[in-house]
């Protein structure tokens, strides 16, 4: 998905934190410590990774947890063709564009994320320390996304994602997605606590996958503060590279490629078959159509 190079974006939208990496451990050098965090935050919905906890490398103190925080030179479209890093900074303006006009739609008082922010490797979040192992995440009570950029190779390496800028742009979208679950109460009013193919946990992946969809359908008439949409028509090999990625992080797919049992007990994303058409539910539906939690389990 291209975005129109002579549309105009705000950086502000998204900083990066560089300097110090913070503190990681690993397996076989504090490995609990790892699997804790992973559990926790992909609980905290992000990108369920607990499949991977022992595949995690590196090990021990990675350097010191000081880092700063700076604004990034994206100014248009055509940078955010050009670099990932401006690409976040275009999706996170065509998301929070979106919203600020299709949330008060559904009832919502919107705002936007209080931030949007890059990192390497480790970073210091409201919802504690995160690492890249992570993946990308929203924390709820700093109402802030969290990315490490090299997540999308791991979605193409380890994942086997065929990538795309749409499929790094979904990442982004399903994030922004639990931030309007933020602000509609339904993080806080839902029990992550249980899992299962029809649990809380799932239904609130399974809204995000679907507000992303939304997102994507009506991404190309989007436009920035000169009238000037942010992104070109979205192509069918380019919906395709996003439904692949909404894929490869299902439940049942992580299980298979971690080697072990598929548990539908234990999911907390949701399959990949209802990833992929929750996404499409949105795609060709909209938002109004996202309600996850009021269909019987059968229509997950």
């Amino acid at each position: 998905m291209s975005f129109n190079p002579d549309s105009k974006l705000d950086p502000s939208k998204v900083s990066k934190r560089t300097g110090g990496r913070g503190r990681t451990a690993a397996i076989g050098g504090g490995g609990a410590i790892v699997v804790v965090g992973l559990v926790l935050l992909s609980q905290l919905v992000g990108v369920d990774l607990t499949g991977f906890a022992g595949l995690v490398g590196g090990g021990g103190d990675s350097g010191s947890s000081s880092q700063s925080e700076t604004a990034l030179d994206c100014q248009t479209g055509a940078d955010a063709n050009a670099n990932v890093e401006c690409l976040m900074v275009g999706a996170a303006n065509s998301l929070d564009t979106y919203w600020i006009t299709t949330a008060p739609a559904l009832g919502v008082n919107y705002h936007s994320p209080d931030d949007f922010v890059l990192f390497e490797q480790a970073t210091s979040t409201g919802c504690g320390q995160a690492s890249s192992a992570t993946g990308p995440f929203y924390c709820p009570p700093d109402e802030t996304i969290y990315l490490d950029t090299a997540f999308f190779g791991e979605l193409r390496s380890r994942f086997g994602a065929s990538g795309g800028t749409l499929s790094e742009m979904y990442v982004v979208a399903h994030e922004w997605g639990h931030h309007i679950q933020q602000l509609t109460g339904t993080l806080s009013s839902t029990d992550h606590s249980v899992t299962g193919p029809a649990s809380d946990s799932v239904r609130t992946e399974l809204q995000a996958d679907c507000f992303a969809g939304a997102w994507t359908g009506a991404a190309s008439t989007t436009a920035d503060s000169n009238g000037v949409v942010f992104l070109e028509p979205v192509t069918s090999e380019q919906i395709a590279d996003a439904l692949n990625a909404a894929s490869v992080i299902g439940d049942d797919r992580i299980q298979q490629q971690s080697g072990g049992q598929v548990d539908p007990e234990s999911w907390t994303h949701g399959s990949s078959a209802s990833r992929q058409k929750w996404f499409e539910t949105g795609l060709n539906s909209g938002p109004a159509a996202c309600d996850t939690f009021s269909v019987d389990a059968s229509q997950l």
